[in-house]
């Protein structure tokens, strides 16, 4: 079966798969993950280890957003992810004393954050079988045929739910970012080392010319 063939190859490729973000506490992954629209998980960790070394979250949600432009200027959309992340902090702060709640509806409210970035927390802090569709997630599905070009990311992901165990969702999300960061890139994939290249239509297209 194609799916299951996917998972083993994968955990050649990929066999210690984990969140390339770095976090020590749980409001840090939420705040890193929303850092990372647009922007690289390496990016995104050199302006967290500023951050949280001079804000915590209560201070955070206390802060000047004027200052939290200047720590994350680096990450792209500053203005508006510096709202976000005080608005973030206002709210844990007000609602959950700082915690981070494994609240799907709660989180997807909050300023800045989709179902993308709930899916990472939810993953990552309680373990809920979650695949989150960055593009990374999204290019890959779609060269393996998982998906169709003219899917967006909640068909994409609805897409490989079902094609999926359950139980290996959340391994696979971070085995798929990690394929497509560092094999099957958006430029100059590495088709040489990849085991999935039978099933990829990019690497088919290729092929031909």
């Amino acid at each position: 079966m194609k799916t299951e063939d996917i998972l083993k190859r994968l955990d050649i490729m990929i066999p210690n798969p984990r969140c390339e973000l770095n976090y020590n506490k749980d409001y840090e992954l939420l705040i890193a993950t929303v850092l990372s629209a647009q922007c690289t998980d390496a990016r995104v960790n050199k302006v967290t280890e500023v951050l949280f070394k001079k804000y915590d979250i209560f201070t955070l949600s206390k802060s000047n957003i004027k200052d939290i432009e200047k720590i994350i200027h680096s990450c792209g959309n500053y203005t508006k992810k510096s709202k976000y992340i005080k608005s973030i902090a206002e709210n844990l702060v007000k609602d959950f004393n700082g915690v981070v709640p494994n609240n799907r509806e709660y989180l997807e409210n909050l300023s800045g954050v989709g179902r993308k970035t709930a899916n990472v927390v939810l993953s990552n802090l309680f373990n809920e079988p979650c695949i989150a569709v960055d593009t990374h997630v999204e290019r890959v599905s779609k060269r393996l045929g998982l998906a169709y070009n003219k899917d967006n990311v909640l068909t994409v992901e609805k897409k490989l739910m079902k094609k999926f165990p359950k139980d290996k969702w959340s391994r696979l999300h971070h085995q798929l970012v990690l394929f497509g960061r560092y094999i099957c890139k958006s430029q100059n994939p590495n088709c040489k080392d990849c085991l999935l290249k039978e099933y990829c239509k990019y690497y088919k297209k290729i092929s031909k010319n």
